[in-house]
């Protein structure tokens, strides 16, 4: 029995369905007595839950894998069949399988008059398909059990709780192999793992959940992001601004965030017998800025730019490292201007997207244009036209611009319609890095307007854009895209200096100081480990560039570069060096051979 789910590629649809009867076959050879539950395909492969009276083992999966083996030998044809409800149940009883019993009641009560069956050798399950024709068309070394799990029936935790196998499936024997590469490498990524080697940041109950501490060694990395992010924004005629960590509620009722926003936000403080909210975004605060005195179209478009820390309730069970928080720091701007420069101006919007994504070399990326659904009236602002218009502007930019994009009916903003950026990392998961919107409601709203050139008043359109998202998403991205190796501009370490011996002490000494005068960030280590212990303590710490001095290099003044993951090191004289380095921070280098030469 197996629920349905949507896969693109039909043919592995249909290997993994099988695969899991296969699965449920031999697993009842070496316990008969088990009773059958859900066994659906998955991404990556499939599963299968079982009630058991005696448990299974990783001992047991190498033997199930074989009996496998020798069912696909077999060739058994799958065999369809329909049955009544009533003779379906009668079998089902018979057979003692309570939980297929209890699904083809729930299946009857939708409606359901007969139900399916498929057979294959002396295995039959309820199920409405569909199947490879034979087993012998099922890959002999395409599938894996890959772990033993609980699951508790229906997901409810006050019924039985079964016994789960997951099971990896693949088409061949290379694409399973490619995936548990994958996988290895997503594991050795994971910021998570990496967050609390590198001591990035951390996560403690004293705290709360979802609300990170960062530690030196994070907070470097977030002063370089947004040190690039405001020089990138300054070139491009943003101004800063800064504005509450909280405010009256009476501000979201105007932007209409609160009632139907409430959910996601931290209840609230009262104070002074008013209502105040932790803000769970910048906008309104901005809009109200725009608001602060009368505008004309001379300054307009005004770009306003804040990285402000926001506040969102995010369910317990969807924290996830720095993916998912309840603090965000967020790469926030608001664009005021005339409807006339808007093509103009979102154009800009997503060219800034592109200068971000090719300095850190990120190429697999897609937009997702979010529309909204003229038929759900309470959720959209209810102007049509404004909507067409809106949408029709977003669409235009992106084909001229010849981006990739696909369109998704019924994800737009209350408010507007917006554009996603979607980036595929280095271990193959997908994010949503920013979101940037396209807002006709909020200037009427919170009557925001300008002086035309022809005197009179007009409102205004707003661009919502936020290029690299939030710190903590984009770091965590950032984490497993390098692995934790940063450039030097970025690191939170960018050089150690390690002497060959003691006496080499004070030269490394003077050198360190002569580079923390620069603003580099430098150490010297002077441990009691052995020299090769030392190295390899700085290239496990992903530390970019060491400097390894002794007698030569300190009667001449020089170093020994070497580099992280570089195999060659060169001599070279320390004010050289030292040019180098500036060299890679002023231009914010990705450290490869063709950004600077050794």
């Amino acid at each position: 029995m197996c629920e349905e789910k949507s896969f693109q590629d039909e043919n592995l649809y249909k290997i993994r369905h099988s695969l899991a009867h296969v699965m449920a076959q031999a697993v009842l050879q070496i316990r008969p007595k088990a009773r059958l539950a859900f066994g659906p395909p998955i991404a990556n492969g499939f599963y299968y839950d079982f009630d058991l009276e005696e448990p299974i083992t990783p001992d047991d999966l190498p033997d199930i894998e074989e009996r496998m083996r020798n069912i696909i030998k077999e060739r058994q044809v799958f065999e369809h069949c329909d049955r009544s409800v009533a003779e379906a149940v009668g079998r089902l009883e018979e057979q003692g399988e309570v939980y297929k019993v209890e699904y083809a009641h729930e299946l009857a009560s939708q409606g359901e008059t007969t139900l399916g069956f498929y057979r294959n050798g002396p295995f039959e399950d309820m199920c409405r398909g569909p199947h490879v024709e034979h087993t012998g068309m099922l890959p002999r070394d395409g599938f894996k059990i890959d772990s033993i799990a609980g699951a508790y029936w229906r997901g409810d935790e006050k019924r039985p709780q079964l016994t789960r196998l997951y099971a990896l499936a693949f088409a061949t024997k290379k694409e399973l192999k490619e995936f548990e590469a994958q996988r290895e490498l997503a594991r050795q990524r994971d910021h998570r793992k990496l967050g609390a080697e590198l001591e990035y940041y951390t996560i403690v109950d004293e705290v709360g959940p979802g609300l990170p501490l960062w530690l030196p060694n994070g907070t470097v990395l977030r002063d370089e992001l947004e040190k690039l992010a405001e020089e990138v924004e300054f070139r491009a005629g943003y101004q800063r601004v800064h504005t509450p960590h909280i405010t009256k509620s009476k501000l979201y009722y105007t932007s209409g965030h609160l009632p139907y926003y409430k959910d996601g936000m931290y209840p609230p403080m009262i104070i002074d017998e008013e209502e105040y909210y932790l803000k769970p975004m910048n906008c309104p605060h901005h809009h109200m800025i725009y608001r602060s005195r009368p505008r004309s179209y001379r300054e307009l478009p005004l770009r306003l730019t804040e990285y402000g820390e926001c506040y969102r309730y995010e369910d317990s069970g969807a924290l996830a490292g720095l993916l998912r928080v309840r603090m965000l720091s967020m790469n926030d701007a608001h664009i005021y201007t005339q409807p006339e420069k808007l093509r103009e101006e979102f154009r800009s919007v997503l060219d800034l997207h592109t200068l971000y994504y090719d300095k850190f070399r990120l190429s697999d990326y897609w937009m997702r244009l979010s529309l909204h659904d003229p038929a759900n009236k309470d959720k959209y602002v209810d102007n049509e036209h404004a909507w067409q218009s809106s949408e029709n502007i977003l669409r235009e930019v992106l084909d001229e611009m010849g981006l990739r994009y696909d369109e998704r009916k019924g994800e737009a903003a209350f408010y507007g319609p917006k554009v996603d950026f979607q980036i595929k990392n280095v271990i193959g998961r997908e994010e949503t890095a920013s979101t940037n919107q396209l807002d006709f409601a909020m200037p009427e709203r919170f009557d925001l307007s300008y002086v035309g050139e022809d005197g009179a008043q007009h409102r205004p359109y707003i661009i919502h854009r936020a290029p690299l998202g939030t710190h903590e998403r984009f770091i965590a991205f950032l984490i497993e895209h390098f692995g934790g190796a940063f450039p030097t501009w970025m690191s939170p370490l960018q050089v150690r200096i390690i002497p060959v011996a003691s006496k080499f002490a004070d030269y490394a000494e003077s050198l360190s100081k002569s580079l923390r005068n620069e603003l580099f960030r430098v150490d010297v280590d002077h441990s009691d480990d052995s020299f090769n212990k030392r190295i390899r303590k700085a290239v496990t710490s992903k530390i970019p560039n060491m400097l390894i001095v002794g007698g030569e290099e300190e009667e001449h003044n020089t170093v020994t570069w070497r580099r992280y993951a570089v195999k060659e090191q060169r001599n070279l004289p320390f004010a050289e060096f030292s040019e180098k380095l500036k060299t890679m921070r002023s231009a914010r280098t990705m450290d490869n051979f063709a950004d600077i030469e050794l």
